[in-house]
């Protein structure tokens, strides 16, 4: 059976939108030239014009290819990602492709709503006006995916820039090579073609797609090529939507339950070999519990992974040897191993490691970690923890383990982070109603659910009225007469007495 419309498909538009134009699986790819994206951009844009991508029944067809694509390809995603990252089919299946469909089937079923016009509370002077604001498409938003989680950071954002009626290009990491060949290869043939395009382009050619100038960028990374984006976004005034790395600090206090605590950051710190934006960073350990968590922690290391953490279906790898290096080096340049340690190049393995007696000066504690390892340092009360963590750039993430509200309730108000998790850790970042995202040097902006929606659509204000009651506007018109000025400052103080504010213009 064919995989291209029939012509008689083509030339229904209802049925079009239905069954998007396609291209084969196993075409070529190759890494996209500067040039083609111009190419790309100009047909997405006259796509856009267009207005294809502004009715909801289009919006619709798009998200549901999504999780079309998802459902249909789910082998082929698994098999990406254990080729890029050793990454079990367990971690691809619920930190990749469930979050991606949970996003579309949220914007699928609540579309209708963030379609629609807000309307905004009236006035004197508006009250026979119509005062709403109308959410419209940027135009062509650009989307580029980090190799923590190549197919999240592609998908997620795309998600939101469908469903506010946008054209995108995507661009996954190259470093997650078998991955990004796969999305490549998978978005023309379930997504609108002159929509929606993937691009293959390095690092260091980026800030030169982004020259080109699209209505928006979206960018997941690291701070560095965040801030060449952020810089050649600048050059054309596009705005820009950033989600960094940082020092995700953990505090652990003295009334928690040790146990949970240690499996939640074990988990968290070690899935997908520690190459997260979100993990935690570094723990920050109450004295008092210091030697059990670390007890708990070898105990969660052996229940994960069994004694030999290289023989386990469970664990990944580095994603190449630049991160394996880094990370290498890091573990070997600070504090004492206190568990794990062990390295094999050939492989890009490193064993989940925990590090004690670590220096503040230690170069692990001002690089951010993509790797299985976890610095634990001490402190003697909540006070000494809310100084440490004020000290360094705002995180993504601040996580607090503790049974006392009072110290949740304190870290959650006396720091300032993109996000903040207590008695668990990167769930925060996952959950659809959330907004997620960074401040400061951690980035800017935030998306998922209906805040992704937001993200890639212009909010208008709009006031509809007619030509009736000149009799008082006409107070607005030159010759500008004092008696005229008497009366509007009147009107307006006896507003501002029972509604707050008043305009008659």
């Amino acid at each position: 059976m064919s995989l291209e419309p029939s012509p008689s498909s083509s030339s229904s538009p209802s049925r079009w939108i239905r069954v998007p134009q396609r291209t084969r699986l196993g075409e070529p790819c190759l890494k996209t030239d500067p040039l083609e994206c111009v190419d790309l951009l100009s047909r997405a844009r006259v796509a856009f014009r267009a207005g294809r991508t502004i009715v909801e029944v289009f919006r619709l067809a798009q998200l549901e290819a999504v999780v079309r694509m998802l459902e249909e390809h789910e082998c082929d995603f698994v098999d990406a990602l254990g080729r890029d990252l050793h990454k079990p089919r367990f971690e691809t299946v619920v930190s990749e492709l469930i979050l991606v469909k949970n996003e579309a089937l949220h914007a699928i079923n609540n579309l209708k709503k963030w379609m629609q016009p807000q309307h905004v509370e009236r006035n004197l002077s508006t009250t026979l006006d119509e005062c709403l604001v109308f959410s419209e498409p940027l135009g062509v938003v650009l989307i580029v995916g980090t190799w923590c989680n190549p197919v999240q950071t592609c998908l997620v954002p795309l998600v939101g820039a469908i469903a506010a009626g946008n054209c995108a290009v995507i661009s996954p990491c190259e470093c997650t090579a078998h991955t990004a060949e796969l999305l490549h290869r998978l978005i023309p043939f379930y997504l609108d073609n002159e929509c929606f395009h993937g691009i293959r382009s390095g690092t260091h050619v980026l800030p030169e797609v982004v020259e080109l100038k699209f209505d928006h960028v979206f960018f997941t990374g690291n701070r560095e090529e965040g801030s060449r984006i952020a810089t050649a976004a600048a050059r054309t005034l596009t705005p820009v939507t950033l989600v960094l790395g940082g020092k995700n600090p953990c505090y652990v206090d003295q009334h928690c339950d040790i146990s949970t605590t240690a499996q939640r950051i074990a988990w968290a710190r070690f899935h997908n070999a520690g190459q997260s934006l979100v993990a935690p960073d570094y723990i920050l350990c109450h004295t008092d519990v210091q030697a059990q968590l670390l007890q708990a922690l070898k105990c969660c290391l052996m229940q994960f992974y069994g004694s030999d953490p290289r023989e386990s279906r469970s664990y990944g790898r580095m994603v190449n040897l630049e991160i394996f290096n880094r990370t290498r080096d890091l573990l070997w340049r600070s504090g004492k191993v206190a568990v794990g340690g062990q390295v094999i190049e050939a492989e890009k393995y490193i064993a989940p490691t925990i590090l004690t007696d670590v220096a503040e000066s230690d170069p692990i504690m001002h690089q951010d970690i993509f790797g299985p390892v976890i610095p634990v340092l001490t402190v003697n009360n909540i006070e000494e923890a809310i100084a440490f963590i004020n000290k360094k750039e705002k995180p993504l993430c601040v996580y607090a383990y503790s049974t006392n509200s009072k110290v949740i309730s304190r870290l959650m108000s006396e720091t300032s982070s993109g996000s903040f998790c207590s008695n668990d850790s990167i769930l925060q970042s996952l959950m659809v109603a959330l907004p997620f995202g960074g401040v400061g040097s951690s980035g800017m902006g935030s998306y998922h659910g209906r805040q992704s929606f937001e993200t890639f659509s212009h909010r208008k204000s709009c006031l509809l009225r007619g030509t009736r009651f000149e009799c008082v506007t006409y107070l607005r018109y030159p010759p500008y007469e004092d008696h005229n000025l008497s009366l509007m400052t009147w009107a307006n103080t006896l507003s501002q007495r029972s509604q707050g504010w008043c305009q008659i213009l």
